[in-house]
């Protein structure tokens, strides 16, 4: 079936912008992103989230729902989740890498009893300067400190102390952030590889 003339031509300026977005996006930052990525900014989504946060990257294809409070410099990347129907606080100079869901509610016993149960809800927190590697999964009632890094693939089911790195399923501590100055830190693991 043929498109009516008028759809032709939007058509047409539609894929003209996506080559011309496309080309510019490949020249700045070396990479080409699903075309919606390209539309608008990354921080004028972190600006529209929140009224008083800074520097706040959200790409497009991260979903956020609910009660989510986000820190100054804070750099949400894609195709994450976040669920605030129990609340998330984030804080300032976080890395949420691709694909990381947090979640504050879960449907176990809502499913379990067909119904008879409510869902649960905890929030969930994460201290300042924390790294959570590629599609890490943070669980309901989960508080991770300061300064802290969530290996990839994790799923975190207990709080994380300050200055620890934790990975696996479920996570586990692997080692600490050694802190000695904003531009002297160190990564020690309790098991050092071979």
């Amino acid at each position: 079936m043929a498109l009516d003339p008028d759809l032709t031509k939007l058509l047409g300026d539609l894929r003209a912008l996506h080559h011309h977005l496309r080309a510019e996006t490949r020249e700045k930052y070396r990479r080409i992103n699903p075309f919606f990525e390209d539309l608008f900014e990354w921080k004028e989504r972190g600006a529209f989230w929140t009224d008083s946060g800074k520097d706040i990257t959200i790409y497009n294809s991260t979903s956020l729902v609910g009660d989510v409070e986000i820190g100054d410099h804070t750099w949400i990347g894609p195709f994450c989740s976040l669920d605030g129907t129990g609340r998330i606080v984030i804080g300032r100079y976080c890395s949420i890498s691709l694909g990381c869901q947090i979640l504050t509610h879960d449907t176990v016993k809502f499913a379990l009893s067909g119904g008879a149960l409510s869902y649960d809800y905890a929030p969930v927190s994460i201290g300042d300067r924390c790294f959570l590697g590629v599609h890490a999964v943070v669980l309901r009632g989960v508080r991770i400190g300061q300064q802290c890094v969530v290996g990839a693939g994790a799923v975190v089911t207990h709080d994380v102390p300050d200055r620890t790195v934790v990975a696996g399923v479920p996570a586990r501590r692997i080692g600490s952030v050694e802190v000695k100055s904003d531009t002297d830190i160190a990564l020690r693991y309790d098991h050092p590889e071979p």
